[in-house]
């Protein structure tokens, strides 16, 4: 599991304002920047067998990723990258 702290800029982007509160389960705490992250570079390499993979991510509680989705940050990510890829 992944106890280091996220200190990437991607913690204070604007466009995590709109996404889920996540305070609770096993996503909880996790950076949601770097899941958007991961997500779109599988989608930019049109990954089919996608993996979230949340022990992995560091955790985070700062900035406009405070208690957001990682799950959902993710998805965006995946979709993003999907559409950068036909581009």
């Amino acid at each position: 599991m992944n106890n280091s702290l996220c200190v990437k800029e991607h913690r204070y982007w604007d466009f995590f304002e709109d996404f889920p509160i996540d305070q609770g389960g096993y996503g909880r705490h996790k950076c949601a920047g770097c899941a958007y992250e991961n997500g779109f570079q599988d989608g930019l390499n049109r990954k089919e067998h996608l993996n979230i993979d949340l022990d992995n991510l560091p955790l985070s509680q700062a900035g406009t990723v405070r208690h957001k989705s990682p799950h959902a940050a993710y998805a965006k990510g995946y979709y993003d990258g999907i559409v950068k890829s036909y581009k």
